[in-house]
């Protein structure tokens, strides 16, 4: 996407604050008409009131200034505040539209992308987007009417000299734009360099017990280091190419109106301008220095915002997960049918789960059990459609899951994984979570009770209204666990995936929540992932699973009778 692309698509983030925008654009136009008319009041100031010694000249001159100043001030004050406020909204909007996008991706694209580079998007990118749409607005707008207005009265005054000052600007405009293309390039690799800082020090803080126990100190050091030092040196090369433009804008200007102040001042000694002339062009001349030299130094600004933009859009832009559209939310009676089933992960050549066929009735309990990386975690990742199946068919109560509205399937299943999520609020909001937030209280207790966690939420400060610290750091891994079932339970979903949902706990609250889950079989159907084949022994049916196929399938006294790979394995976990 080129330049005016992008910025044409920021402005239509601007589009809702129009009002406010219009107002600030006008404010700056105003602030910029204000050099020119001072450098216009001067030869009035000089010629009448100091040469002619008129009176009223001398009289009013100074209020005139007075007024003048104020009114620059003031639109001064409101360009600011009228800009700052709409840069704020746009940003919130662009945050908001990156969130909602993160809400929405494939949980392949989480695959591809870490967290730290999606942080760095929403944070230090989008900052860079605002300096775009604030700062070099501003300047753009406000320097170049400045210029315009100063150059339009350099030519009233004597147009002569003022056409010397043209003959700077087509170099001006080849030098920003040669630079401009660098810079680009430059902040764009500078974004993907602060993303990678994001990730090294999010990770860090992640795995600091890791780091700590391993002495991993050294290590980390170098990968941020190195990472600091791939920004550092990018800053530095965007600071000299913007400098050495700026600088060679500013020899060609100076030395353009070296040259006028030179040949004007001839003219004032053969009294071919007056006094007020030659002092209001000299002004004009000076006053349009600074402007010029915003005007050059704008690009860096301009190009950081715009490849900052680029990677905001391109995240806004990524595909969404594809959803039928929207029907009921009709609750399914659980039946699942896998119909010579393939799955593969994007980028791995080998699959990982291959010609599964499996019918899996309403209210049946069934248990996945086989060596790591047998395919038991692929197979409970394609029910809630977190992947599309590769090849082959999987159907809920005979419909295709392609054809199910996303909100519809995922409102029909409960999952408790080992690696249990919660979030940095209370116990109640960690049970009912997301849809189940308004949950009568009565019913978060009860299902709290059914998980055996109340006898720990009791014994906490303020019981179910606990905050639980990030992730639930200030929960033991098998109260962490009890709460995660406990949402689960809350749900009361027909389809119950429950992956090592037991392993943190210990004997006498695992032998609880199995009684819980005994409990709850009727009228659901369980799937149940598991390591430790004593707690699937009750099981309707066992499936063991090796390289991604299914490889024995029946009940837990057949399967120990078979002899084969079930009975091994239970051997070496019971």
């Amino acid at each position: 996407m080129n330049s005016k692309a992008l910025y044409l698509r920021l402005l239509g983030y601007v589009a809702p604050y129009w009002r406010v925008f219009a107002l600030a654009i006008l404010a700056i136009i105003v602030m910029a008409l204000t050099d020119p008319i001072l450098a216009a009041l001067i030869q009035p100031l000089l010629d009448g009131g100091f040469v002619d010694k008129d009176p009223t000249m001398m009289k009013w001159m100074p209020i005139f200034l007075i007024i003048l100043f104020s009114i620059k001030g003031l639109s001064l004050l409101a360009s600011n505040v009228g800009m700052t406020w709409v840069a704020s909204r746009l940003v919130m909007d662009l945050r908001v539209a990156m969130f909602s996008k993160i809400l929405t991706l494939p949980t392949s694209e989480f695959d591809k992308t870490s967290s730290g580079v999606l942080l760095s998007k929403v944070t230090y990118d989008v900052n860079r987007v605002m300096a775009a749409a604030t700062e070099a607005l501003i300047i753009l707008v406000r320097d170049s009417l400045t210029v315009l207005g100063l150059l339009a009265w350099m030519f009233y005054l004597n147009w002569m000299l003022s056409l010397i000052v043209f003959t700077v600007l087509p170099l001006t405009i080849v030098i920003i734009r040669l630079v401009s293309r660098r810079l680009r390039r430059m902040n764009t690799s500078m974004q993907d360099a602060m993303g990678y800082i994001t990730r090294v020090l999010e990770e860090a803080i992640g795995g600091h017990k890791l780091v700590k126990v391993f002495g991993g100190h050294r290590y980390e050091q170098n990968r941020f280091q190195f990472a600091s030092n791939q920004v550092r040196q990018l800053e530095v090369k965007t600071k000299i190419i913007s400098g050495l433009s700026v600088f060679i804008v500013q020899i060609l200007t100076a030395s353009a109106l070296g040259v006028i102040i030179y040949i004007a001042a001839q003219q004032s000694a053969a009294d071919n301008i007056t006094v007020g002339g030659f002092v209001s062009l000299f002004t004009a001349m000076g006053l349009l220095f600074s402007p010029i030299k915003r005007l050059t130094q704008v690009n860096d600004k301009l190009q950081q915002g715009l490849a900052a933009a680029q990677s905001v859009f391109n995240l806004i832009d990524q595909a969404s997960e594809i959803s039928p559209p929207k029907g009921d939310l009709a609750r399914f009676s659980g039946k699942l049918t896998f119909q010579h089933l393939h799955f593969a992960y994007e980028g791995q050549a080998s699959p990982a789960l291959q010609d599964i066929s499996l019918s899996i009735m309403p209210g049946e309990t069934v248990a996945f059990v086989g060596a790591s990386g047998s395919g038991k975690t692929s197979l409970a990742n394609l029910i809630p459609h977190f992947y599309s199946v590769t090849e082959g068919q999987l159907l809920v109560d005979d419909v295709n899951i392609n054809d199910l509205p996303l909100e519809t399937l995922r409102a029909n299943i409960a999952i408790v994984s080992q690696d249990v999520v919660l979030f940095n609020d209370s116990v109640a909001a960690n049970i009912a979570y997301g849809a189940m937030a308004e949950a009568p209280r009565d019913k978060i207790i009860a299902a709290a009770q059914a998980a055996y966690a109340m006898e720990f939420i009791e014994q906490m400060s303020d019981g179910l209204d606990t905050p639980i610290g990030e992730r639930g750091v200030k929960l033991s891994g098998g109260q962490r666990q009890r709460l995660a079932i406990a949402r689960a339970l809350l749900k009361d979903a027909p389809i119950l995936i429950f992956d090592e949902a037991t392993s943190a706990l210990d004997t006498q609250s695992e032998h609880q929540v199995q009684q819980s889950l005994d409990k709850l079989k009727q009228g659901r159907t369980m799937l149940i992932i598991a390591h430790r084949l004593s707690t699937i022994a009750k099981a309707d049916r066992i499936v063991v699973m090796e390289k991604g196929r299914i490889v024995e399938m029946g009940q837990h006294a057949e399967l120990i009778e078979k002899q084969g790979i079930y009975a091994k394995l239970y051997q070496t976990t019971a």
